[in-house]
């Protein structure tokens, strides 16, 4: 029997090409904050969509960008970013406009979240979770804390006790540019360099124990690594009420000089294996009772209108719905681009590396 060698070749490579066509439309790749997705809501997803959901996790927007950059831009389906590293995800091309006819429950979205200005038209996002970035602290140890970021960048108020600070640059030169009278979303340089100026100091003390982000710095707390940190206001209730013998001592507050509230928001990259995938996965979260499981889940605000009849009641009260006054002192981090982005960058990576 004669065998035709190149028919037989172009045959198992076309097997070999629907087999990872058929592997890509059978998962879908997700690239998220940790602690931030009810297991649940995967399993859902995946038996509606008979679909894998394969969850990469990372702890700070820094972090993120850097695997996109690296490669994993066509490595994921979905990212989770903050809002102001939006429009520098949009302006290098790592994510692709959304195509809201496959989002019907995009309808369900607040008002205020639909035309933000980190995206306006929403044409890239839609809203995740949104919440507040504070510090926590050791209440035996600090039984009459100001409600101030003295309590990180005064040495009186705290001369001893270990803490530490976020490895977002644009979070701690944020908290810096606030304690210093600029305000959180400073974009002056020279309030930033003041602010520079001072968490190289505060890098210098004897207690400053480094840069520590998401859950680690939850875990250094409520260990007594450190008596001081920062932290996001979901992930702080989320843990307390995981291991509550830990955390008994641990309170979350908004400082009065100011700090952030963030949108996190769900995109999909510019060369995602699954697009279609992605957008019936941003529609299912975006349901009105699993946009409830959601926050129900981890503690953080829900942006879905139609999901505030299903929502627990720890949810309509501080730390997550913030007081009327710490909503006053609330602030977006800014977007930067261009010069601003290079000298923030500048500044920042001097601060690092004194």
């Amino acid at each position: 029997m004669t065998i035709n060698k190149t028919a037989l070749a172009l045959s198992v490579g076309a097997a070999l090409l629907a087999g990872s066509v058929q592997a890509q439309e059978n998962k879908l790749y997700l690239f998220n904050w940790t602690e931030y997705m009810d297991p649940a809501i995967i399993e859902a997803f995946e038996e509606a969509h008979d679909v894998e959901v394969v969850q990469n996790y990372f702890n700070s927007l820094p972090e993120m960008l850097s695997k996109l950059q690296a490669g994993g831009v066509s490595q994921y389906d979905i990212i989770v970013p903050s809002n102001y590293y939006v429009p520098r995800l949009i302006e290098t091309g790592l994510v692709q406009k959304l195509d809201k006819s496959k989002i019907p429950n995009f309808a369900n979205v607040m008002e205020q979240f639909q035309d933000p200005a980190f995206d306006p038209g929403a044409e890239y996002t839609a809203p995740y979770q949104w919440g507040t970035t504070g510090v926590v602290y050791n209440t035996e140890t600090f039984p009459d804390a100001p409600k101030s970021w003295s309590l990180l960048f005064d040495p009186e108020v705290n001369p001893d006790h270990p803490f530490a600070l976020m490895g977002d640059g644009q979070v701690s030169l944020g908290g810096a540019c606030a304690y210093l009278g600029h305000g959180y979303d400073c974009t002056d340089p020279e309030g930033w360099k003041e602010a520079a100026r001072l968490l190289i100091d505060t890098k210098g003390r004897d207690n400053f124990s480094g840069f520590t982000d998401g859950t680690p710095a939850l875990q250094q707390l409520a260990r007594g690594v450190t008596h001081v940190g920062l932290s996001y206001n979901g992930d702080y209730l989320f843990f307390k009420d995981e291991d509550p013998e830990s955390f008994a001592t641990l309170d979350f507050m908004i400082p009065d000089e100011g700090a952030e509230m963030w949108v996190d928001s769900m995109m999909v990259t510019s060369e995602a294996p699954n697009p279609d995938m992605a957008h019936k996965f941003i529609d299912f979260i975006l349901d009105a009772e699993v946009g409830a499981q959601l926050s129900n889940y981890n503690y953080y605000a829900s942006p879905n209108a139609a999901a505030e009849p299903y929502l627990d009641e720890v949810l309509t009260q501080p730390p997550v719905q913030p007081s009327e006054a710490d909503m006053e002192r609330l602030r977006f981090t800014p977007s930067l681009e261009g010069e601003s982005l290079q000298i923030f960058q500048q500044l920042w990576s001097e601060v690092q590396s004194r």
